[in-house]
């Protein structure tokens, strides 16, 4: 008999620890890649990005392979993204612009068999030959909502109520433009609003994520931040820059 596989990052999570996740643009190769270093879970765009569901299948499949926990970001609260993506094999889910308590209280739904919601019955790709599917989905997926608009700020109280939420994301993007600083993530208006966010989540005793780099990655996890994205494009370009510079001074 097939055992459901389990979710790592899921269950880091549990015990109190951080959570690495690295995002960009993802292909099945560069999934084989990331999975040499100790990731936990690779993000699949497809919000911004191409993914979609017919990739799926076999970007989730290399995630499998190299126990990566695989996590799409779907583009908006729809019943039928959601649990389409986990039907496809996603082990985790990441919902944009959740605004409201009752958004959060329908991605759960959407993302959870009953009783805790009404996501559609079907056995995923992961499910094929497992005994109690649907209880074991339930315990294995991982669902995390984006807080990045000015009105989740406002609303975020009633927001962190919501249960089966692995993760509360505060991504800064979207929130500088809410506030009406489009594309100035370090304004520091944006910064203190972003901050107190997630100081917000972890007093709810709730886990907080945001979006990490280099240079403030210490200061995140010091307020408590413990689901954190980071983008690998940066890195590709430093290293590929230092390259470039150490060609050019060859021939000066």
């Amino acid at each position: 008999m097939a055992e459901l596989r389990p979710n790592l990052a899921k269950r880091k999570l549990n015990e109190g620890k951080i959570v690495s996740v690295a995002m960009g643009p993802i292909t099945g190769d560069l999934i084989e890649i990331f999975s040499q270093l100790d990731f936990d879970a690779i993000w699949l765009e497809a919000e911004h990005g191409p993914v979609d569901f017919a990739d799926i299948p076999d970007l989730t499949r290399a995630c499998d392979v190299w126990g990566k926990t695989s996590i799409v970001r779907v583009n908006q609260v729809n019943t039928g993204d959601i649990y389409r993506t986990l039907d496809s094999g996603a082990m985790g889910i990441c919902v944009p612009h959740v605004n409201t308590a009752a958004e959060a209280r329908a991605v759960v739904d959407a993302a959870k068999f009953g009783p805790i919601g009404h996501r559609g019955m079907y056995t995923s790709r992961h499910g094929i030959g497992v005994k109690d599917y649907v209880k074991k989905a339930n315990e294995e997926t991982l669902i995390s909502i984006i807080i990045e608009d000015v009105e989740a700020i406002n609303n975020l109280s009633e927001i962190l109520e919501t249960d089966h939420i692995d993760a509360f994301f505060v991504a800064p993007g979207d929130l500088a433009q809410s506030m009406g600083h489009t594309g100035e993530i370090n304004h520091p208006e944006v910064v203190a609003v972003r901050d107190k966010a997630i100081k917000d989540i972890v007093k709810a005793g709730r886990v907080a994520g945001t979006m990490v780099d280099d240079s403030n990655l210490e200061h995140y996890i010091d307020i408590g931040a413990r689901f954190l994205s980071v983008s690998w494009t940066p890195w590709l370009l430093a290293g590929a820059q230092s390259y470039l510079d150490k060609v050019s001074a060859s021939h000066s």
